[in-house]
């Protein structure tokens, strides 16, 4: 009997010891900004043993773990990982923040992203946080988005009027612009002079210059990803800008501890500041035009609820909307021009177990433009749209320790190209209208980023298309191969060198060089290829003395079945099937770019040029010669820099300056049959003048603290009212007798010297 209580006792005893030893670890995972890291890998070492868990989708943790004496490792892709020791021996909360990367050097960053101006990644990438941006001078006193990326390396500048972006050597429909993973087609207001995305709304925006990551496709160049806010918000906060010609706010409300939305608007009152001046200049005989309004309004959405600890629900909605209305007198015009977006993505992210995240997302987007004029007895309307409903799911996991994505992405295509209607020509009426063209993609990709050595690391994706439209008449199988390596001889410096390959089967045809939304859609089909490139980079990394970064890419492109189409708009006088009026060629482009960057310190910025060259080939266009593509500019250099002088006042600068791109012009004019003719030589021939842009910004701060701003902006676009034309127009002046032609060239300026004030506020 003793034996029987002495066995149990100590049986008893056992048992409480092992209870008493195991302890509960928890808590959460989040980056600098506050917002859930899903699928982070946190590591627990003691001795020989080894614990292994990961967040879920709400960045949230928890392991069970013998007491004793741990080194804690936490990883997570794009992040700098985080070591740490601790001693356990009651249940402990412990909370980590990770830091993004800095290039691809591998030494600890005690500066957090969140303070940089540019947080380079390995490769051909880089990120930003608009709000960390403000500083910069714009002409709204708010961040843009566009014109910011237009201020880095391998972006040309664009000129005033225009809102595109043009990467490395590419066109401005080359590029896959992504707001919350949804496709966006329409990419600019009017003349590129608004910011097109409300910044406020941002949470960060990610640049890939080079489209490494498989999971992208369906462009030759450039990835843009604009993700809004993710965090749930807990408390309600407001913050916006008041401007002399827009307005705009962002409110966050949280519904509970697990659910909450953000909702933003923005609109202009410029009607209510030009109208007038025409208004009165109605007076004046000499004034032609008699109105001009323009207005545009656009809203955000974000919705986010944390279901459970495994599973995440979002949806994202975006639309804009543009109008502008012209009279004039003198031309007997009336013209109404409308464009717009809309957008929404609802996501579903659920986490399969420790490692395994899937994500699920569908959306519905379509960007759509009509112009309707009229000119003396001569009515039209032209309309064109693109419709894009797709599906993607997304596996994110790990083998071995080396993290794969693996996903599926599948998109329906209805673009109509443009539907002419023109009425009462010549007491006649032709109507015309182009054909609705249905297309679909299905994309298969995988991406994985192993360690080879201590020194060598890579990103290896392979992405398959395939694409079919005309009831499956064309279809097109092609394979995407990615590559990126990055080897690292010491922790200081870097070197990398990719290959990508891309193809895009929608094509954006533009109509118009000064930012006039009239630019339209097609869809590979018979008689229009689907376009493929080839790109090769290499770069270099380092970090200088502190606290300086430097970095060095070099690149080169080739670019197949480029479109081109010499038309503004489809004949009026003949039907002719669209396919038969485009060009189809080639181009190439390549260059050197450099950035040297300073994120420490009352004065941050960076320094960045690009020189490059970019060619076009038509066997229909220069007699069948390579000729300088429009947006050749051979050099591009930019300056941005920030100088805190003290808690309340802060200054902003950028300096730009690049060559003028190219355009065609007359070599030389004679009469046949008394009527002036123009010769022309070389296609492109001619180069607009350098364009040279100083802005200058001022930030006076009344309140700022992490949760409350007010602050008044002063900025100056273009400080030393420097004339940069967009276009130029030949003035033809015959004498009586029709024997000589004088030509004066006239450059067009959209506007010289730009001042502004808003109020930026946030509480």
């Amino acid at each position: 009997m003793k034996a029987f209580i002495l066995s149990s006792f100590l049986l008893l005893f056992g048992f409480t010891i092992t209870a008493q030893s195991t302890i509960t670890v928890d808590g959460f995972v989040t980056n600098k900004e506050q917002q859930a890291i899903v699928g982070a890998n946190l590591i627990f070492v003691s001795n020989a043993n080894r614990y292994v868990t990961t967040t879920d989708v709400t960045g949230a943790y928890v392991i069970k773990l013998p007491t004793d004496f741990y080194a804690i490792e936490i990883r997570y892709v794009g992040s700098i990982s985080q070591n740490l020791n601790n001693n356990f021996h009651v249940n402990t909360s412990l909370n980590f923040t990770l830091e993004k990367e800095s290039s691809a050097l591998k030494e600890v960053v005690v500066l957090s992203n969140s303070k940089k101006m540019l947080s380079v990644s390995s490769g051909n990438s880089f990120s930003f946080i608009p709000e960390k941006l403000t500083s910069v001078p714009s002409i709204m006193g708010v961040p843009d988005v566009i014109k910011l990326l237009q201020l880095t390396p391998g972006v040309q500048n664009s000129g005033d009027a225009n809102g595109y972006l043009y990467v490395r050597g590419s066109e401005p429909g080359h590029n896959l612009m992504l707001y919350a993973a949804t496709p966006i087609y329409g990419m600019a207001h009017l003349l590129g002079v608004f910011p097109f995305y409300n910044a406020d709304h941002i949470q960060e925006v990610q640049f890939d210059k080079s489209n490494s990551n498989a999971r992208n496709g369906g462009r030759l160049s450039a990835t843009v990803t604009v993700l809004p806010n993710k965090k749930i918000p807990n408390k309600f906060s407001v913050k916006g800008n008041l401007g002399l010609l827009a307005s705009q706010a962002t409110f966050a409300l949280p519904i509970n501890a697990k659910m909450g939305l953000y909702i933003s608007g923005r609109k202009t009152y410029i009607d209510e500041i030009i109208a007038p001046l025409f208004d009165s200049s109605n007076k004046n005989e000499n004034s032609d035009v008699k109105d001009l309004k323009y207005s545009f309004g656009d809203s955000n959405l974000t919705f986010i609820a944390s279901l459970t600890k495994k599973h995440l629900f979002t949806v994202d909605a975006f639309i804009s909307g543009d109008v502008l209305r012209i009279t004039d007198s003198n031309l007997a015009l009336n013209a109404n021009l409308k464009w717009s977006n809309t957008a929404i993505s609802p996501t579903w992210q659920y986490q399969l177990s420790e490692g395994t995240v899937m994500t699920n997302s569908v959306y519905v987007t379509k960007y759509e433009n009509s112009l309707h004029m009229e000119q003396a007895t001569v009515e039209m309307d032209i309309t064109s749209y693109v419709k894009d409903f797709g599906f993607s799911n997304a596996v994110k996991y790990s083998i071995n320790g080396i993290p794969f994505e693996t996903g599926l992405q599948y998109s329906i295509y209805e673009l109509q190209p443009q539907k002419i209607e023109v009425s009462n020509l010549s007491a006649n009426s032709n109507n015309q209208q182009s054909t609705i063209n249905r297309a679909n993609n299905l994309a298969l990709y995988t991406a994985s980023k192993p360690r080879l050595s201590n020194t060598l690391s890579a990103e290896l994706g392979l992405r398959i298309n395939y694409y079919s439209s005309d009831k499956g008449r064309t279809s097109y199988l092609r394979a995407e191969p990615r590559v990126l390596l990055n080897y690292t001889p010491h922790e200081k410096k870097s070197f990398f060198a990719s290959y990508t390959r891309q193809n895009q089967y929608l094509n954006l045809i533009t109509t118009s060089s000064v930012g006039i939304p009239t630019d339209f859609w097609v869809a590979s089909s018979d008689g229009i290829p689907a376009q493929f490139s080839n790109e090769f980079s290499i770069g270099y990394n380092q970090k200088l003395k502190k606290p300086f970064d430097f970095s060095l890419n070099t690149f080169y492109r080739t670019m197949n079945n480029l479109i081109e189409y010499p038309y503004g708009v489809t004949q009026f006088n003949e039907i002719t099937s669209f396919k038969n009026d485009i060009l189809v060629g080639k181009g190439e482009s390549y260059g050197l770019e450099w950035m040297l960057k300073k994120d420490v310190g009352k004065f941050k910025g960076w320094l960045s040029y690009t020189l490059s060259w970019a060619n076009r080939q038509f066997d229909e266009i220069n007699d069948g010669e390579r000729y300088f593509a429009k947006y050749d500019r051979r050099h591009n250099l930019a300056l941005v820099g920030t100088y805190d002088l003290n808690q309340k006042w802060n200054f902003g600068l950028t300096q730009i300056f690049s060559s003028g791109n190219r355009f065609t012009t007359p070599t030389s004019w004679y009469f046949f049959n008394n009527n002036p003719v123009k010769e022309y030589g070389k296609y492109n021939n001619a180069q607009m003048p350098s364009y040279v842009r100083t802005d200058l910004s001022v930030n006076y701060y009344f309140i700022k603290t992490r949760d409350k701003e007010s602050a008044l902006n002063f900025s100056i676009f273009n400080t030393f009212n420097i004339e940069n034309p967009i276009y130029t127009v030949l003035n033809v002046a015959i004498d009586k007798d029709k024997q000589k032609i004088e030509v004066t060239p006239e450059r067009k300026t959209l506007y010289s010297i730009l001042p502004s004030i808003s109020w930026r506020f946030k509480f």
